[in-house]
C-alpha cells in the first residue's frame, strides 16, 4: 500500500487528536462568508519520502499530478508570478487585475545575483552547482525575501528547497535529495499537492544532473486542518489504501528548461473518489 497514505493518515490523526486550536484567537484567514477560519494545528511536522521506493501520491483520493507539475514549472522554469501563465486557477484569488501575484514565488526564483562565476538566478545557480560542485552544502532556493514581502499578495508557504547529494555504497550514480521547508500548510487542500510537486521537481533536477532522485524530507512549521475541514479529513483517512502509482519522466529530456507536462508519465494510479467543493480560506 502507498506509504504516502500511511504518513498522511498518521499526520492527520495526530493533528485531530493532539493538535491545539486557534478558535477564539485573532486569525488572518476568512471563509467566503467572512467568518474567521480557525484551525487545529501541530507545530514542527516532519515527513520523509524515498522516491527510490515509490512515488508519494495519495491513493485515498486523486492528486492531479499534471496540474501539480504545471505549477512547479510555472515557478521554477518559467519563473512567472502571473496566473495567466498557469493552466489551473488555484492562484486566482491572490492575483490582481493584470494577473500578477506580486513579487512572489516565480519572481523570486528569477531574481539574478552576482557570483564569482557570473550572474545567476536561483534555479540556474542550483543547476550550475549540481553540475560543477555537487557536494556543496549551499545548494538551495529561498523564496522568503523580507524586503519584498510587502509587495507579495501572499507570503510564500513552501519557501525553501535545499538540495543535497549523497554517494550511496555500490551505487553507479550519485543520489540527489531534497529538504523542503514550509512555514504553513492547509493539510487537506495542499499537503499531497506540495509533496508531489517537490517530488517531481526533485526528479527533474536529478535527471538533468545525471543523478538518481532519492529522499524528500518535508518540514512543516504549522501543519493545520481548518475547522470546516475536520469532518472531511475524518472521512478521507478512513478510506481504503491502494498501491502507489508508477510515475516517471521522459528520459530523453536532458535540459531542465525543456520539460513540459507532456513529459510526465503516470501509470497504474488507482485511488478513491475525489473530494469536491473543499472550502478554501483566504
Amino acid at each position: 500500500m502507498s506509504k504516502a497514505d500511511d504518513l498522511f493518515v498518521s499526520m492527520c490523526s495526530d493533528i485531530i487528536e493532539h493538535g491545539t486550536t486557534t478558535e477564539g484567537q485573532r486569525v488572518r484567514p476568512r471563509w467566503e462568508d467572512g467568518t474567521p477560519a480557525y484551525t487545529l494545528k501541530r507545530f514542527g511536522v516532519c515527513n520523509r519520502y524515498d522516491l527510490r521506493e515509490e512515488f508519494p501520491a495519495l491513493t485515498l483520493r486523486r492528486t492531479a499530478l499534471k496540474s501539480a507539475l504545471d505549477e512547479v514549472l510555472w515557478i521554477y522554469q518559467k519563473k512567472s508570478n502571473n496566473v495567466r501563465d498557469l493552466r489551473s486557477h488555484i492562484w486566482d484569488a491572490w492575483a490582481d487585475e493584470s494577473g500578477s501575484i506580486g513579487k512572489a514565488y516565480g519572481y523570486q526564483v528569477g531574481v539574478t545575483s552576482r557570483y564569482p562565476e557570473g550572474d545567476f538566478d536561483q534555479m540556474d545557480r542550483v543547476l550550475f552547482d549540481l553540475r560543477e560542485n555537487p557536494y556543496s552544502r549551499r545548494i538551495m532556493t529561498n523564496l522568503y525575501t523580507f524586503s519584498d514581502l510587502s509587495e507579495m499578495h501572499l507570503y510564500p508557504c513552501a519557501f525553501n528547497a535545499i538540495y543535497n547529494v549523497t554517494q550511496e555504497p555500490g551505487a553507479e550514480r550519485p543520489t540527489l535529495n531534497m529538504l523542503l521547508v514550509q512555514r504553513s500548510q492547509d493539510v487537506l487542500a495542499a499537503n499531497n499537492w506540495n509533496v508531489c510537486q517537490y517530488a517531481l521537481l526533485l526528479m527533474m533536477v536529478a535527471q538533468v544532473s545525471g543523478m538518481e532522485a532519492g529522499g524528500l524530507v518535508h518540514m512543516i512549521a504549522d501543519a493545520h486542518i481548518y475547522d470546516r475541514h475536520v469532518d472531511i479529513v475524518r472521512e478521507l483517512i478512513e478510506r481504503p489504501h491502494y498501491p502507489a502509482p508508477h510515475v516517471s519522466l521522459n528520459p530523453e529530456v536532458t535540459d531542465f528548461y525543456d520539460f513540459t507536462c507532456d513529459d510526465l508519465v503516470v501509470e497504474g494510479y488507482e485511488h478513491g473518489p475525489q473530494v469536491k467543493n473543499i472550502p478554501i480560506a483566504v
